[in-house]
């Protein structure tokens, strides 16, 4: 790969871009007002006169006996139901509410599933008239589409102001809940809502931090039982952290800190709201956790506290998270606080590590994948992945006690890795050296390698990518490794992998296919926020349950593509303390414009890149002052030239030129923060 590297110190004023993404606010998914209301009657059962004027008050609606109405919100929303009876006909009236994220879970006995089997049990009310009834804050719904309105007595029940007081990012006031910091807009509508749907997923799955999944059925009701009707009780009063929010996987379920999942989330927060405490006070609340022996625990609590298991790959993902923390936010007193129980936990994978000179995993426990445990090489490339981020934190902290042994321990990884797990015939790497996992090449550990830097060539990470591809089916991306299943979770990782082995095309296509088709414009989706889970054939079926309805339709590790369009296509990424450091890379994959913007406490990143003649791209980027940073494009085959202009300062422009026939990357390092124009043309 040939890479012309030219430095430059360019001393001058910086420019910033005081940037506003009210262009794009009409992407946003998140509402104007806490108080929200349906807007528009999905079905009705039985008699209901005026319906539909609860949807547009004011309005009262008229239930019959033995009648039910389905209100639509037009995407998930979160929150605590209210209504008002204006008048009731008849003794013993009720009234009961249910919810549903899918149109394909809406049922007459329930709401759809947090526990493993069975239904969610209905809210029911004893109904007078002139009455405001109001869920009590343990039963607020973390994500529904869909409110059903039941009265199943023999008399008449008029309802008025049937609303939702939308509970999620609870520590945002009502006027700041759109205020979003960072944007993202391209050529491809598709994307567009891709992108902002991500965001809005990750905003669901910020909760109040006492108002987490009680579990309480966890171990008593098992995914294996037939229940039939709702028989299940739910509440969402159990406190998973400290501090007034958090960042938990799902907004139905479960409503816990599940640090693989803050390794997707937590990027695509950064880069759209930036609400980095709901990540911290996760983060802490592991770390509460960590046992002597250095392990960090599988998910939090109350999870933890039932000893339901450890997991290696989210051991690590837990150092991965602190390690993007600190580099979104910049606090190295926080980085300084922990990291004695970074290295603890480190020291506690290494100790696994046998004679062959890869971890030997002995627990089962990961994305509820199947097969984990032996030489696993999702596990191991994980594990080479964040001993390069030790190095990294301990030369920042001037910590020379471990850089050495983390150095000599990845490249035992790595030698290891590529001699006894990789498959030339296959262009993909085995999941395991033992029987039968020797035939399965899983999309964790060929997508994790990649972007671990596992791989021994570039050309390496291209025949992966290749393979990769040629395995999808029209509704994604495959996870052999679960079943047939698709799995949006290892997908987003399965994004950047392509990014980083040369084929944005490939990415571009898995996002417009996988997550705008079908799960955005899917009938049976939210048209909001991202699913969980789903089989190969577009079944709204995961593998690992076998309660269907338990599926959340808003989970944080499904919005890789918010980070990854930022990070990858538009380019924008900071690569020291909140940005001191960063790189502009855009990769266009067939995009032919895109745009995007963040801030971190220096200031605001953006960047925008229009496509130009022969593969040519013109490039404006803004950074703060006292920053530096590289801008890299990819070298044209038919050469051409790279100008660079310092707006910000007078200093002489930069010209790069390029002979016909390279490859790889042009970087020009040493740029400093300011206001930039760049243009490639291509011979």
């Amino acid at each position: 790969m040939a890479t012309v590297l030219y430095l430059y110190f360019l001393v001058g004023l910086c420019v910033h871009l005081a940037f506003t993404v009210s262009p794009y606010s009409t992407y946003i998914y998140t509402p104007e007002k806490r108080t929200i209301l349906p807007v528009s009657v999905h079905n009705i059962n039985g008699t209901c006169d005026g319906a539909a004027s609860l949807t547009s008050p004011p309005g009262a609606a008229q239930f019959g006996p033995a009648s039910a109405v389905t209100y639509d919100f037009g995407k998930n929303v979160a929150g605590i139901v209210s209504f008002n009876v204006t008048s009731v006909a008849g003794t013993d009236e009720y009234i009961g509410i249910s919810f549903s994220e899918s149109s394909l879970w809406i049922n007459s006995e329930g709401c759809d599933a947090t526990a493993d089997a069975g239904l969610d049990v209905a809210l029911w009310w004893k109904v007078a008239a002139n009455s405001l009834y109001t869920a009590a804050k343990e039963f607020q719904r973390g994500g529904f589409r869909y409110l059903n309105v039941y009265h199943n007595t023999s008399g008449t029940v008029t309802l008025e102001g049937l609303s939702i007081f939308f509970t999620a990012i609870p520590q945002k006031p009502e006027s700041e809940m759109r205020s979003y910091t960072g944007y993202f807009h391209s050529n491809d509508e598709q994307l567009n809502r891709v992108w902002y749907a991500g965001a809005y997923t990750n905003q669901m799955c910020t909760i109040d931090a006492q108002a987490g999944d009680s579990l309480v059925h966890l171990g008593t009701v098992m995914s294996n039982e037939s229940i039939s009707g709702a028989t299940i009780t739910w509440y969402n009063n159990y406190t998973v952290a400290n501090g007034t929010s958090v960042l938990v996987d799902g907004a139905k379920r479960d409503r816990l800190v599940w640090p693989g999942d803050i390794a997707i989330s937590g990027p695509s927060t950064f880069v759209s709201t930036n609400d980095m405490d709901a990540i911290k006070n996760g983060l802490d609340s592991l770390l509460l956790l960590q046992n002597s022996s250095g392990a960090l625990p599988y998910a939090g609590v109350p999870f933890a506290e039932l000893g339901l298991g450890f997991s290696f790959t989210y051991h690590l993902y837990s150092l991965i998270d602190i390690h993007d923390y600190y580099l979104y936010t910049g606090d190295i007193d926080y980085l300084s606080r922990n990291w004695a129980a970074f290295k603890l936990a480190l020291e506690y994978s290494l100790s696994f590590i046998d004679s062959t000179g890869l971890q030997y995993v002995t627990k089962p426990n990961d994305w509820l994948r199947f097969g984990m445990g032996g030489h696993n090489i999702e596990a191991n490339a994980i594990l080479y992945y964040t001993l390069n981020l030790g190095i990294k934190l301990a030369r920042i902290l001037n910590d020379n006690s471990v850089p050495s042994k983390y150095s000599s321990a990845a490249s035992g990884i790595k030698t290891a890795a590529n001699r006894l797990l990789w498959d030339p015939k296959m262009n993909l790497y085995r999941d395991n050296d033992t029987e039968p996992l020797t035939s399965l090449h899983p999309q964790d550990g060929n997508s994790w390698a990649i972007v671990a830097g596992l791989t021994e060539s570039t050309a390496q990470s291209i025949n992966i990518s290749d393979a990769l591809k040629a395995r999808w089916g029209p509704y994604g991306a495959p996870a052999p490794e679960a079943g047939a299943t698709v799995s949006p979770f290892i997908s987003g990782f399965e994004l950047q992998a392509h990014y980083l082995a040369g084929r944005p095309q490939y990415a571009v296509q898995l996002m417009k296919t996988m997550w705008a088709d079908f799960m955005l414009d899917d009938p049976r989706m939210t048209n909001s926020t991202f699913i969980e889970g789903y089989s190969t054939n577009g079944d709204l079926h995961y593998a690992p349950y076998t309660n269907d309805p338990r599926i959340s339709h808003a989970h944080g590790w499904a919005t890789g593509p918010t980070s990854t369009l930022t990070f990858h296509a538009a380019g924008l990424q900071i690569t020291g303390a909140a940005g001191s450091s960063w790189s502009i890379s855009p990769n266009l994959g067939g995009l032919i414009e895109v745009e995007a913007g963040y801030q971190t406490t220096l200031g605001s990143f953006s960047v925008k890149v229009n496509s130009g003649k022969n593969g040519g791209m013109s490039i404006e980027f803004n950074t703060p002052a006292n920053t530096s940073g590289v801008l890299s494009v990819a070298y044209p085959a038919a050469g051409g030239t790279l100008t660079i202009k310092n707006k910000s300062s007078k200093a002489k422009d930069i010209v790069v030129s390029m002979e016909p026939g390279g490859s790889g990357r042009v970087e020009v390092d040493g740029l400093a923060g300011g206001e930039y124009t760049a243009t490639l043309s291509v011979d």
